[in-house]
């Protein structure tokens, strides 16, 4: 990226303001890079994970029980965001906190490329926490290299810290799958330690681009505040050792003891941390009835990432085993259907945002509500879709690589309609109270979801079965028919946001 370095002038008082990145400050250049080896890290693992937990050379597990693992992960990254947030917020500041989840996420693959099961779930728990840490975080830093919410340039930053991720996600199937599914799976999982190796590094040399905010702890712990948090931890630490080592002891231990309390955890925090913000009483008439209408978009997103993520669990593992995984007579890993969402969003999220801007020049943009249903739909259209594979695997045959494909394409098109506006949404309704916290908040949604899958598949639940597909395929067009036909009921709650 250093040929895309040019000196400008900028404001002053900016973070390396001798050099631009594309005409953004120097440090969005340091951002852009650790978030898309990370993300080539994390979706490296991702796409490897389901399949490496169900192959003979692997993990030899059932189905159900890999799309268990695999929800139950994903549910804890976006539950780990939150108090990710509070502690660089309260203990160590963003950029400090960042440093931190780099060596966690690195050190949780390199226990991940150990030839050994017993050490399989310690490393999916270091690179959940160290994710957990880095997502709250790094993208506060990109917000703190603009002078405020009104820099002209600061919605152009996100936009090309957004193409970071994809970039990474688009290329860690390509590289980490092939060597994982081909050769060694264990040798896929360090090449993620090494992406996150590389991304880490980079950062370190390039934090001094950073701006001066990303170092400051905005509310730090008093003593007393440190020492009850520390005796809290530890006795809920000891809680937990002793339940788990008389469960392992009695000879009982099965790996439901570690899935199920972790899915309840999912479903029942993020109901608690809504109903908290509802109920509290320092919130004023306007700000009550925007939480009333942010419910209605939480729930709807929740459904939306149940299915959603399925993709990189059901689907692939469909895929795995019923598909024919080929183009033009030329074999693919199956891993390399996870880079399908990434370089669609790259091709279409510029559509989209010119397209609203667009609409919204004429004022036909639709409102948040009428995306969010259409996002809906859409997820609820790509498992109906699905049903479509299935009914070709049922019948004895394999299922053309285009129809997964085609799933994939239907999902990324629901997702533009969905996740952007929803972390736009959230950030004008929140609270003032709660205005750091609610990007936490907002991702609570995706541990629901993903909570719900979990537990679906703990209970034996098929995922992969004709019923059930078209069974979340209903239920999400149905949400989707249900937001719509309250869509000026819930504008109504929206008060002033638009």
């Amino acid at each position: 990226m250093a040929s895309s370095l040019t000196k400008d002038s900028v404001r002053p008082g900016t973070p390396g303001s001798e050099k631009t990145f594309f005409g953004h400050p120097r440090g969005l250049a340091t951002l852009f890079m650790t978030e898309m080896w990370e993300r080539f890290s994390y979706y490296g693992m991702k796409a490897l994970l389901p399949l490496y937990l169900v192959a003979p050379g692997g993990l030899h597990m059932s189905a159900a029980t890999a799309t268990a693992i695999y929800s139950v992960y994903l549910s804890l990254v976006y539950l780990l965001a939150l108090p990710g947030g509070w502690f660089a917020d309260r203990v160590l500041g963003p950029r400090k906190t960042v440093a931190v989840a780099g060596v966690i996420i690195m050190l949780g693959h390199l226990t991940l490329a150990l030839p050994s099961s017993g050490t399989f779930f310690a490393g999916l728990g270091l690179v959940a926490i160290g994710s957990g840490l880095l997502k709250a975080n790094i993208s506060t830093m990109v917000g703190h290299l603009y002078d405020g919410p009104d820099d002209p340039r600061r919605d152009g930053g996100f936009t090309l810290f957004y193409i970071g991720i994809n970039l990474g996600a688009f290329a860690a199937p390509l590289v980490i799958g092939t060597v994982g599914e081909n050769y060694n799976w264990h040798i896929g999982f360090a090449l993620a330690a090494l992406g996150m190796a590389l991304g880490l590094a980079q950062f370190l040399l390039g934090t001094r681009h950073l701006s001066s905010r990303s170092d400051i702890v905005p509310t730090p712990l008093s003593d007393a505040e440190k020492k009850a948090t520390l005796t809290k931890a530890a006795v809920w630490a000891g809680v937990a050792a002793v339940f788990y080592l008389v469960v392992g002891v009695s000879g009982v231990y099965t790996l439901n003891w570690l899935l199920v309390p972790i899915t309840i955890a999912g479903l029942l925090i993020p109901v608690v941390v809504i109903a908290r913000i509802k109920r509290d009483k320092d919130l004023d008439r306007a700000e009550q009835s925007k939480m009333s209408a942010y419910i209605w978009f939480f729930v709807a997103a929740a459904v939306f990432w149940m299915i959603y993520d399925q993709g990189g669990s059901t689907v692939s593992l469909f895929a795995d085993a019923s598909a024919k995984n080929t183009i033009f007579g030329w074999n693919f890993p199956v891993s390399w259907y996870q880079s399908v969402n990434p370089v669609m969003i790259m091709a279409f999220a510029p559509l989209f945002a010119w397209a609203w801007l667009a609409m919204a020049r004429r004022g036909k943009e639709p409102s948040t509500a009428v995306k969010f249903a259409g996002g809906l739909v859409l997820i609820g259209a790509s498992f109906f879709l699905f049903l479509a594979p299935l009914s070709i695997a049922d019948g004895g045959h394999k299922a053309a690589a285009m129809w997964l494909v085609g799933i994939y394409f239907v999902q990324t098109v629901g997702e533009l309609l969905l996740s952007p506006v929803g972390l736009s949404v959230t950030t004008k309704m929140a609270p003032a109270k709660y205005a750091s916290q609610m990007m936490g908040v907002w991702f609570l949604a995706v541990t629901a979801g993903d909570a719900t899958t979990g537990l679906l598949s703990i209970a034996g639940v098929d995922l992969n079965k004709t019923g059930i597909v078209a069974f979340q395929a209903a239920l999400a067009v149905l949400a989707g028919a249900a937001v719509w036909m309250y869509r000026k009921k819930v504008r109504e709650l929206m008060g002033d946001v638009h």
